[in-house]
């Protein structure tokens, strides 16, 4: 080639780093475009089988190498990243429904998941109905022809009821319905949802596996090759591309992760353990406490517990008084999402949220972070004079 002009050489220089670079960080690779080696390597790519790069949003060494990770923690063998938790819940229910389908959620379900079922309800023409949480093998009973899907979450992100999952997947698989876990709450070290029965597992990456509350990011995990390409196939339709960026930082908090989710777990069950206590408090759920509903499932398929649990106050306090409890919190961030190294607090309107409710009181959930465990109870402590 002829020498090249200063512009063009601005553009295409002739230097190639060595090879041979090693490092512990997994390197960022940005890319829209992809470059194909020939026109027969552009046409022998295949970006649902991953085995070449094709195309920016379909993914790069960096998201490739996070998805791979994040399938060997849960024991999967798929994984499909999302730009959150809620896209990845989003892109699960459009690959496995379709108008006249049913689904099935339980009833302490992620609010937003239950805002999707409305939304699917409404405007797509597949109903969404709701079930105990704890119904067990009783799911059968709930499951109808058109029934396709059924969501669980162990425990419920809010009320933290653990469901029996081993009951929920025999009796749906009996009926040819696929079962989808929430398992955030315990980061798949604590529950292997995929040994339970479970078919999809989804994860919101923004929690533990970050670890830094600077990331919202989600995925799908399987084990099955058909049903990951289905759900692949929504993935590449509905566009859900993540930054290499973030992937990068969620990878960068998979090493400690496991450390600090034990440390949130044992600080959690000290703080849980004074509140349950005070005479202001009239229930703690927290599903390693013999009375949260669900203990005796959490300890038969879990291994952890993580920093999420809930309190209700006695049923004399208003909400007016436990709004100035929270106000009064000062090591407590009122801020929704959790897992990340600082304490949050976040007060729930419940018996708008669940069907049956019966207890009076008022429901504030707590996210248990690193902060030293008697400096957070004393803060806790300092705040119920607010009441």
């Amino acid at each position: 080639m002829a020498k090249k002009s200063a512009q063009t050489t601005l553009i295409h220089s002739d230097y190639a780093a060595p090879e041979g670079f090693s490092a512990y960080p997994t390197a960022i690779h940005h890319a829209s475009t992809v470059l194909f080696k020939d026109v027969a390597a552009m046409r022998s790519g295949e970006w649902k089988e991953k085995n070449a790069y094709t195309y920016g949003l379909h993914g790069t060494p960096t998201t490739f190498t996070l998805e791979a990770r994040l399938a060997e923690i849960e024991g999967g063998s798929f994984c499909l990243l999302a730009p959150s938790g809620l896209a990845a819940i989003a892109m699960a229910d459009f690959a496995l429904l379709k108008t006249g389908d049913d689904v099935l959620l339980p009833d302490n379900v992620y609010n937003p998941n239950r805002e999707l079922g409305t939304w699917l309800t409404r405007d797509f023409g597949i109903t969404a109905r709701y079930y105990d949480p704890l119904i067990g093998a009783g799911i059968g009973a709930e499951i109808q022809p058109n029934t396709k899907l059924i969501w669980t979450e162990a425990p419920g992100s809010v009320s933290m009821e653990v469901p029996d999952l081993p009951a929920i997947c025999k009796a749906a698989h009996d009926k040819g319905v696929l079962v989808a876990l929430d398992n955030t709450w315990s980061a798949g070290l604590a529950l292997r949802g995929f040994d339970l029965g479970v078919d999809i597992i989804m994860q919101a990456l923004t929690k533990y596996q970050s670890g830094g509350s600077d990331v919202l990011m989600g995925a799908l995990i399987t084990r099955d090759r058909a049903l990951n390409d289905r759900l692949a196939l929504a993935h590449m339709r509905l566009g859900m591309g993540v930054s290499p960026d973030d992937a990068y930082l969620v990878m960068r908090g998979l090493p400690s992760m496991k450390l600090r989710f034990e440390a949130h777990d044992a600080s959690a069950r000290q703080v849980a353990t004074w509140l349950k206590a005070r005479p202001e408090i009239a229930r703690v759920l927290h599903p390693a406490f013999a009375d949260c509903p669900g203990h005796d499932i959490w300890q038969r398929d879990f291994s952890g517990a993580g920093g999420l649990f809930s309190v209700v106050f006695d049923a004399k306090y208003t909400e007016a008084q436990t709004d100035r409890f929270v106000d009064q919190l000062e090591l407590f961030g009122l801020g929704y999402s959790w897992g990340g190294a600082n304490s949050l607090v976040m007060p729930y309107r419940i018996q708008a949220m669940r069907s049956g409710w019966s207890d009076g009181g008022v429901l504030v959930r707590f996210n248990i972070g690193l902060e030293d465990t008697a400096d957070l109870i004393a803060d806790i402590e300092q705040a119920l004079c607010a009441l």
